[in-house]
């Protein structure tokens, strides 16, 4: 398969115009549809913006990449557009966009058309390539450029390959990866490559793109190499480097500063890398280090979308056990036993509440997974089960405990294993246990990387989880159980409080406006943890003997159900105010009405992120409103929520169902009469 086989002359625009990134997308997904080989239209649109708030595709040198693999893609295709008066971008140099190519890609296991991609991306590379490109009169022209371009680079790489029989060894490895293994993996070799035969170095370069790994280093490569760089935003196998000096930094530093990576690595200049049974030990690149806040982001986020599926799928057959004891009429008399009156309803809130039990493990195995690799996962989970359960199990041991404990074993007694008072430190628990975790097994590898040859297979068998489990037992039991489980006596004094003296609706409408400012970032996910955090809360309040109908219990359900119509209002608002206000939107914005709403309706905030991209001065402040709005409404109505996702699909396990739907109407009307009011009209041939 040939770059002429995926594109057609339909799908390229030579004297392309956009407005800005947003409308140039769109355009491209345009000549996509040309090609007939995209199923639905705007589930790919949705899916190349979605790609896009990942990072920039603008590589640099006035050249994008835009690229979706999605299962609405039929077979392979290119769309290719000259701006020649350029785009802005966000490119990663800051520049305008001139040469845009769409890769469209199909959900299969089949990636044979990476390779042409990956061949298109280091023909960008080449000299004078791009130039010709943007100076084709015709469109017969553009492809006969590209075709003359690739059928040398195939002659090139056959002579390379047979080169290769015989190259007696490389003084540089490289391996190149990204999260999508599309373009900047194959361009970050390219540049690696062609730096290399500028500076007389004999480098290999290993890509680990979509469709697998390809030029693998073997033993003996690795053996006689000087230096390794690893250009990565994914993770790659890095053991194999044991020993070698290694570079570690991202994959754009690649192609931005191939020739400064070569020289480091080629002088040995960068820190020794030392493995220890899968646990990583080497530097990033001084240069490229990430902050601390960045770190502990990406931490927690890896321990929260490991989290996640026990917490919604735990969730929701919880719900259902709530939602079946309330059919059958004990909403007001199951009292503690809510959910479990009769046998199909407790075997729902059974198996919810295993998984849901998983949670805290889950969360703070892998935040310490992301933190220290394998060896941080086991201690990890061991200190989200001893967040979870807390201290006070005296009374599974204490009736066979002698009578008359003295000095130690006394003080373990009454402050290791309360009997009293609240020492599950749950969620937060988790959380911090994750870290500690993580940055214990970090400790041991570093302490112990000098011990004898003889025993350093017995380090992560044996000295990690011996001593990070004690160490962990130790200060789980002794300091962040009672500590931490004291802060969630005060939290749950402070909701009951909350809501006596009548304040609810300011939770509500904060949890709710985090929900709609940034649509996925930072502070929407901080909110949500919020809300699933607070049916942890729940669960747990309810365990301790409160009924459902409690202060306090009411108060995590309120909050969750603000969160939840916090994220549906943006993409419905918007839908709305494309229907009142015509006007104020383009017509591929229009286009996307129906899926707007399905996709606001299943609480996927996700579906605004287009028009807050394209237009943030005007949806963000939109969106913001009507969902703090929305949020406020909801908490003083006293709407519930017992299932942490879901949208109008779990409507079943809302409380005041027609208040919560009002709500949610009233806060997206409000978002739309302020996109109305805000936006300016859109030129006429664009509507």
């Amino acid at each position: 398969m040939k770059i002429r086989d995926l594109l057609s002359a339909d799908s390229i625009e030579l004297k392309g115009k956009a407005t800005g990134k947003s409308d140039v997308l769109k355009q491209m997904v345009d000549l996509m549809v040309k090609q007939g080989n995209i199923k639905d239209r705007d589930a790919y649109e949705k899916g190349v913006f979605a790609r896009e708030e990942e990072s920039t595709t603008g590589i640099g040198d006035g050249i994008a990449i835009p690229h979706c693999k999605s299962d609405v893609v039929e077979k392979a295709g290119l769309a290719a557009m000259v701006l020649p008066d350029g785009v802005e971008f966000d490119s990663i140099d800051g520049q305008p966009v001139h040469l845009i190519f769409l890769i469209a890609a199909p959900n299969t296991e089949d990636n044979v058309h990476l390779e042409v991609l990956a061949r298109l991306s280091e023909m960008l590379m080449g000299e004078g390539f791009v130039d010709s490109l943007e100076k084709a009169q015709s469109k017969e022209e553009f492809l006969s450029i590209i075709d003359k371009a690739e059928s040398g680079k195939l002659e090139e790489e056959k002579k390379k390959a047979e080169a290769a029989k015989t190259e007696t060894g490389y003084e540089v490895l490289a391996v190149t990866s990204c999260p999508n293994g599309v373009a900047h993996t194959y361009m970050a070799a390219q540049a690696l490559e062609e730096a290399g035969d500028k500076l007389g170095i004999k480098v290999k370069v290993e890509t680990r793109g979509s469709g697998g790994a390809k030029n693998v280093l073997t033993a003996e490569e690795i053996k006689n190499a000087k230096g390794i760089v690893v250009a990565a935003d994914a993770k790659v196998p890095v053991d194999r480097f044991d020993g070698k000096p290694l570079i570690q930094t991202r994959v754009s530093d690649g192609f931005s500063r191939p020739e400064e990576l070569l020289q480091k690595a080629v002088k040995g200049d960068a820190p020794v890398f030392h493995s220890a049974a899968g646990a990583n030990t080497s530097s990033q690149d001084e240069g490229e280090k990430e902050s601390v806040g960045h770190k502990i982001y990406t931490s927690l986020m890896a321990g929260v979308s490991a989290m996640l599926p026990f917490v919604i799928g735990g969730g929701i057959l919880t719900a259902i056990a709530f939602l079946i004891d309330t059919i059958l009429g004990f909403g007001t008399t199951g009292g503690s036993n809510f959910g479990s009156m009769v046998p199909l309803s407790a075997l729902f809130k059974y198996v919810g509440g295993l998984a849901m039990g998983m949670m805290v493990p889950v969360l703070a195995g892998f935040i310490a997974y992301s933190i220290a690799d394998k060896p941080g996962l086991a201690v990890g989970f061991l200190g989200g089960l001893l967040a979870s359960n807390g201290n006070a199990v005296a009374e599974n041991f204490a009736k066979i405990w002698p009578k008359n404990l003295g000095g130690f074993q006394n003080f373990i007694d009454k402050f290791a294993f309360q009997q009293s008072g609240n020492t599950v430190s749950g969620f937060l628990g988790g959380i911090a246990v994750g870290f500690l975790a993580g940055y214990i097994i970090l400790w041991l590898e570093r302490s112990t990387e000098n011990l004898p040859k003889s025993v350093q297979g017995i380090r992560p068998m044996l000295i990690y989880p011996v001593v990070g489990m004690f160490l962990v037992m130790v200060i789980m039991c002794f300091v962040f159980n009672p500590i931490i489980g004291l802060i969630n006596n005060a939290l749950s004094v402070g909701l009951t409080a909350l809501g006596k003296s009548g304040l609810v609706w300011l939770l509500g409408l904060v949890l709710a406006a985090m929900m709609a400012v940034d649509m996925g970032g930072p502070l929407n996910k901080a909110a949500y943890l919020v809300g699933t955090g607070m049916l942890a809360t729940a669960d747990q309040l309810i365990h301790q003997g409160s009924q459902i109908s409690d202060p306090e219990v009411q108060i995590c359900y309120i909050a969750m159900a603000a969160v939840m119509i916090g994220g549906m209002c943006p993409p419905v608002g918007i839908a709305i105010a494309t229907k009142l206000f015509p006007k104020k939107f383009n017509k591929t914005e229009k286009e996307g009405f129906v899926s707007d709403l399905v996709m606001g309706a299943s609480f996927i905030t996700e579906a605004a992120i287009p028009f807050a991209a394209s237009d943030p001065i005007h949806v963000i402040p939109s969106t913001f409103v009507g969902s703090a709005v929305a949020g406020l409404l909801s908490a003083l109505f006293g709407c519930t929520l017992m299932a942490p996702h879901g949208g109008v699909f779990v409507i079943a396990t809302i409380g005041r169902w027609p208040l919560f739907l009002l709500a949610w109407l009233i806060g997206s009307l409000v978002t739309a009469f302020m996109l109305g009011v805000l936006r300016k009209d859109v030129p006429a041939e664009d509507r």
